[in-house]
């Protein structure tokens, strides 16, 4: 049987005892407005039984899927990039490397409040651009009309690496020949 909002009558006790729980809780302390309070949440039902719609539960035709190309190395130099394939494949939109974005300062730049950070080193954790620094670095970005699409088309990019030997101690990182 439904009731209001739709709801069954397993859903109705379930809001019933909710209900009945904040009811006999402790009494907010009067010195606050809002400390100890239970706000109202419209909401409240739909998400409690499930019903509620987020982001992720819509599907639009027009809506492009993103899949990144993850590097399998742990320390490698990135020789090439060659997205050729990948943009002819068809359902794809949009490829983006590090090619894409301006290449930032060289050295520390304040950014507010007395902070200084190496843009440079930022920008290459987005996506690798020289070098990539831990297995699973963005290499690539697709956006496609499918998630299908989009998996098929990293497989279609060709990545050339030139591997490093992991450097995992800092007297491994001092010497004359370590591969930073």
């Amino acid at each position: 049987m439904l009731g209001c909002h739709g709801l069954n009558t397993s859903e109705l006790l379930l809001i019933k005892e909710v209900n009945y729980i904040m009811a006999t809780e402790a009494k907010p302390n009067p010195k606050y407005k809002v400390i100890g309070t239970r706000p109202i949440r419209p909401d409240g039902i739909e998400k409690v039984t499930g019903k509620a719609k987020f982001g992720a539960d819509y599907q639009d035709s027009t809506l492009l899927q993103g899949k990144i190309l993850r590097s399998p190395h742990a320390h490698a130099n990135i020789k090439s990039i060659n997205i050729d394939k990948a943009l002819k494949h068809p359902g794809v939109k949009a490829i983006v490397t590090h090619k894409d974005f301006p290449e930032p300062p060289e050295g520390l730049t304040t950014i507010g409040e007395g902070s200084s950070v190496n843009l440079k080193f930022i920008s290459s954790n987005v996506l690798a651009r020289d070098k990539v620094l831990y297995k699973g670095h963005a290499i690539a970005g697709v956006a496609a009309t499918s998630p299908h699409i989009a998996e098929e088309a990293l497989e279609l990019i060709e990545v050339e690496y030139e591997i490093l030997k992991p450097v995992l101690t800092a007297p491994e990182a001092m010497e004359d020949n370590s591969p930073l």
